[in-house]
Parts: structure tokens; C-alpha cells; sequence
């Protein structure tokens, strides 16, 4: 008979990290801490710690640590023994899943997509349609856009900018070619021209594309914010050229925008959308390729993934969506709280000759160097608040609370992001000085 050793009740051991966890780590240089337990907008550490949690997951937290509706919703299914894993299987959890998406989300809206769930992760929804968009249309070129983040699988990889997450993969990243964002070149260049006349040109050397990618807010980018003209001209000029338009909602999303879809009301449909972090509502892995009817073009396990039927997952973002999506107080609360959030940040940054990016609940602002913001999320940490950078050279202090948080929770947050980008930009100030 074999004894299996009780858990300690001691402070675990620190260095299993050093010895057992490849160094690819990151987040956890940044927070050297244990955390133990979280709830709503808090988590917690080993040490009697609480901070402020400004990060969510990278916005998969979207409603908090542990919502208790979402949590009940997920006891009560295991409690009564229901389906955890069923590969593409028909359940419950699924159809009632699939129900709330109809219901709650499509159809106030005025959309007609098909569903396909993909592996658990938003770089498996990226490939999903970049595969499909080959598949319908024949062709083989994607286009992407500067400062772009689609995922670190290799279809999605190629899609995205960063040259040191490119630089990972090993093998050239081909088939995709990057064109200017909105405001690439300043505000005097319209690059949706720069794109249509380089279609519209046969000796461009740019080839018909399969499909256009792009994301309304570019999450790690650098919270850059597209305009909703210039979007449906990359609308249009996707539907002149034959190519398919597929928006990366994975982190602008699930209401982190203000809408469900970052798209609403800008005045055009997409093709293909892709949905993760915060579409379980809890955390959990769920992903989903969303895309015209007539697009559903795949024979039966032509693309597929084992953990592309996470009950649980079903189960959470089902609660969710019928909680929070069929509440018009919870989405006019969010757009408020996100012109609250947008208020504060533009006075700082005005204050101090900075400047802010992007949208909604996803916000953050240029402190002019990836140095800088280092300072400013680190002294951050150690007065209670967990926040992060984006940008080309982590020039942005990012804030993506959760969408429930309170006002005075965010504000108690902000003023601690204040007094930190006021220290560290003084300071700096009196280095250059001398």
C-alpha cells in the first residue's frame, strides 16, 4: 500500500521555482510573491499581503476574482456529477452555453454567427480563422498590422509585431504581410489609403489576401486605439478585395471596451470574430472562432482540439452572459466607469505633459520609456496595486481593472498609480537635472 505524503502546512518551498520552472517566467519577477486566495477586484498573499489588482488576468478577469454567481454555478455542476470533458460532444453545459450566446449576445445585435469551439486558448481561436479565411477564399496572405499581438502559435505568431516574440519561434514567419495601424504615421497619414492603393496596385507586390486581422485597441501593443472610420474603411476595403475580416476580440472583449464586442456600433459587421480571456467569466480556458454561416465551409474534423469541450467553462460563461450581459445596468455601469477611468487618466496626463491610449475599461498612459513604466508598476506593487506595461518599448502603464470594481475601489487604485508616476517621473527629472 502506498502512503501518500499529507500537504504542508508550512510556507511552501520558494526554490522549487529556481530548480523546477523554466526561466520563460515572467509576471512573477515582476511580484515575487506567493498568492493564496483572491475575491472580487483583491488578491492576497502568503504573508498577510492584499493588493489591488489592476492586471485581471491580462483582462480574463474581467468580473473579479471568484464572482460568487459564476463560482455557485460551477459547485453546483460538479456537485451533481456533470460532464467535465466531451471533446465536441453534445451536453447540457454546451446547449445551454450556445443558448445564452444566441439569446443575450447575437441576437440584440444583429448577428448571425456560427460558433466553433477551438482549442483553450486565444492564439487557437486566431488560427482557427486565419485557417479558414485560406480555406474559403483560396488564398494564402494575411493581412496584419504594426504593434499587432494575435498569439504565440506559429499562424498566429506571424500575424503579430513584436520582434522578440517572433524571435522565438525559429522558423521564418511567412505569409503575412504587416501594414501601417491607424496613426502609425501620425495623424496627417491616412494609412487605410496607403492600404487600398497598395492593393489597388498590381505591381505593389503585395498579394490578394485571404483575410485582413486586426484588433479595435491593440491589448499589448500599446493600447492603441483605431478609429471607428478608419475601421470600416479596412471593413470596406476587406470586402472589395475579396478578403475576410476577422477582428481579434480576445482582449478587447467581453466588455472590456464597453460593448460585449468591441465592434458595436461602428458601423460594420465582421466576418470572423475570435473570443477568449474573459469569455468563461472565471478564469477559465475557453475559446471560440465566431463567423458568417456561409463560411462554415469545414469538413467534420478538419480542425479540431481535445480540450475544445471544457464543461466547466461552458458552465461559467453561461452564468455569465445571463448575469451580466442581460442586465443593462451592468453595461451602462461599465461605459460610465469607463468614462471615469478616462477622466482621471487625461487630467494626470495633462498634468504632467503625458499622454493616454485607448478605450473603455482599457486604458492606460504613455510615460515616455519602457524604464520608467518599470518603476512606476514596481513602486506600484509594493504600495498594493498589481498593473502592467504594454507598448513597443513598455512605454504604457496599463490599466485593466475589472469591470465590477467599485468607484472608490478604482479610485483608491488610481490614486496609487498617481503618486507612483508622480515619484518615479520626479525623480527622474532631478537625475536629469544634475
Amino acid at each position: 500500500m502506498t502512503i501518500m505524503p499529507k500537504p504542508s502546512q508550512n510556507i511552501p518551498d520558494r526554490g522549487i521555482y529556481e530548480r523546477r520552472e523554466s526561466v520563460v517566467r515572467s509576471y512573477s519577477r515582476a511580484m515575487p510573491r506567493q498568492f493564496n486566495r483572491a475575491e472580487h477586484v483583491w488578491i492576497h498573499d502568503d504573508q498577510g499581503g492584499r493588493y489591488l489588482d489592476f492586471l485581471a488576468g491580462c483582462s480574463t478577469l474581467n468580473y473579479g476574482h471568484n464572482h460568487p454567481v459564476l463560482k455557485q454555478a460551477l459547485l453546483d455542476y460538479i456537485s451533481a456529477d456533470g460532464i467535465t470533458h466531451g471533446l465536441d460532444l453534445h451536453t447540457d453545459a454546451k446547449a445551454s452555453f450556445l443558448e445564452a450566446l444566441e439569446t443575450v449576445i447575437l441576437k440584440p445585435r444583429g448577428l448571425d454567427y456560427r460558433a466553433m469551439f477551438t482549442g483553450p486558448t486565444g492564439t487557437n481561436a486566431v488560427e482557427a480563422a486565419i485557417k479558414l479565411a485560406r480555406k474559403v477564399t483560396g488564398r494564402e496572405l494575411v493581412i496584419a498590422f504594426t504593434n499587432g499581438f494575435h498569439g504565440m502559435t506559429l499562424g498566429a505568431l506571424a500575424c503579430t509585431g513584436n520582434a522578440a516574440k517572433r524571435g522565438g519561434a525559429g522558423v521564418p514567419l511567412s505569409h503575412v504581410s504587416h501594414e501601417p495601424y491607424d496613426g502609425y504615421y501620425g495623424p496627417d497619414v491616412d494609412t487605410a489609403d496607403l492600404l487600398e492603393q497598395r492593393l489597388a496596385d498590381p505591381s505593389s507586390g503585395l498579394d490578394a489576401p485571404a483575410a485582413i486581422i486586426v484588433e479595435t485597441v491593440q491589448g499589448e501593443g500599446g493600447l492603441n486605439a483605431a478609429s471607428p472610420q478608419w475601421l470600416r474603411r479596412i471593413a470596406a476595403i476587406a470586402k472589395r478585395h475579396g478578403a475576410l475580416l476577422i477582428v481579434d476580440d480576445i482582449q478587447a472583449g467581453c466588455g472590456r471596451t464597453g460593448g460585449f464586442f468591441s465592434f458595436e456600433e461602428m458601423g460594420f459587421t465582421p466576418d470572423i470574430v475570435t473570443l477568449a480571456k474573459s469569455l468563461s467569466g472565471m478564469g477559465l480556458p475557453f475559446a471560440l472562432t465566431l463567423f458568417r454561416p456561409e463560411l462554415d465551409q469545414w469538413s467534420p474534423g478538419e480542425h479540431n482540439g481535445t480540450f475544445r469541450g471544457n464543461n466547466h467553462a461552458f458552465v461559467t460563461a453561461d452564468a455569465a452572459l445571463r448575469h451580466f450581459w442581460g442586465d443593462e445596468g451592468f453595461i451602462a455601469d461599465v461605459k460610465r466607469r469607463g468614462d471615469l477611468l478616462a477622466a482621471r487618466l487625461e487630467r494626470l496626463a495633462a498634468d504632467l505633459g503625458l499622454s493616454t491610449r485607448g478605450r473603455g475599461m482599457m486604458r492606460g498612459i504613455d510615460v515616455g520609456s519602457g524604464e520608467a513604466a518599470e518603476a512606476i508598476t514596481s513602486a506600484c506593487f509594493a504600495q498594493g496595486l498589481i498593473i502592467e506595461t504594454s507598448g513597443a518599448h513598455d512605454e504604457i502603464v496599463k490599466v485593466l481593472a475589472p469591470l465590477v470594481i467599485s468607484d472608490d475601489e478604482l479610485a483608491a487604485g488610481l490614486d496609487i498609480l498617481e503618486r507612483c508616476t508622480r515619484d518615479v517621473l520626479a525623480a527622474a527629472y532631478d537625475v536629469a537635472a544634475e
